[in-house]
């Protein structure tokens, strides 16, 4: 509980862009609403842009959660990184060497397009704790989609609050690298907004394999999420906002 203060308290003072406010909606959900369930043995880092949660049995993220307004997905900034490690998680993590020649891609959680309002906030989007290994076509198709409809719902409500990471089941990918970073069956996503009916939210589960499809395809209960991850992802929500999704709140 004290953990959790403190990321509130933190995400407070530097997360949010001084002068940022929601356009569309009243803002109705607290700060830190993004932050998902997790145990005090939880490796947490917070970074300008997300909070995640890093595993170092997987070395890659159990999930990554941020809040995204509508001036942040309009950011400009467009300075090229390099990905690294995370100078603020301990070892083992992964490194570059780990996904070279693997036929994965370092695929972003925290979608780089998304930090564009600040300079740090991009940098660290590099990290290897915002990065986990994902099929090619998934992440330039299905994957990109669905960050590309978070940045669209920015402008329509204001603020998203979004929290995502890899899935694993049968493990069928194996690991890549001499560090062995575990390759997961899947993606999810789970996205709040507040509306003028209240709170709403919608989740995504995408395979870890060729996927092109639209978002709508992908769409799914937050209740159904959190069966599959095993994680209350939004903690302050009620359960019957989680239970249900109206896909015309999404289609944007």
């Amino acid at each position: 509980m004290k953990l959790l203060c403190l990321l509130l308290s933190f995400l407070l003072a530097s997360c949010t862009p001084q002068g940022a406010q929601t356009t569309v909606v009243k803002a109705l959900l607290p700060v830190g609403f993004e932050l998902p369930e997790y145990a005090e043995d939880e490796d947490i880092v917070i970074h300008r842009g997300y909070t995640a949660s890093y595993n170092h049995t997987t070395l890659v993220p159990n999930w990554v959660a941020w809040e995204l307004t509508a001036e942040e997905a309009n950011g400009t900034n467009d300075g090229q990184y390099s990905f690294s490690r995370d100078p603020d998680v301990s070892f083992p993590k992964a490194s570059r060497e780990d996904y070279s020649h693997s036929g994965w891609d370092k695929g972003h959680m925290a979608p780089r397009a998304d930090m564009r309002w600040d300079c740090k906030a991009l940098e660290e989007s590099y990290y290897f704790t915002n990065i986990c290994p994902q099929d090619h076509e998934m992440n330039s198709q299905a994957w990109r989609k669905i960050e590309e409809l978070t940045r669209r719902l920015t402008r329509s409500y204001g603020s998203v609050y979004v929290v995502c990471g890899p899935v694993f089941t049968g493990h069928r990918h194996g690991t890549i690298g001499q560090s062995k970073v575990q390759v997961p069956d899947a993606f999810f996503k789970a996205l709040a907004v507040n509306t003028e009916n209240g709170p709403r939210t919608v989740g995504f589960i995408v395979d870890n394999s060729p996927q092109s499809f639209s978002p709508k395809h992908y769409a799914v209960t937050v209740d159904s999420v959190e069966h599959v991850v095993g994680r209350n992802l939004f903690p302050q929500a009620d359960e019957a906002v989680e239970a249900s999704f109206d896909w015309n709140v999404w289609n944007i």
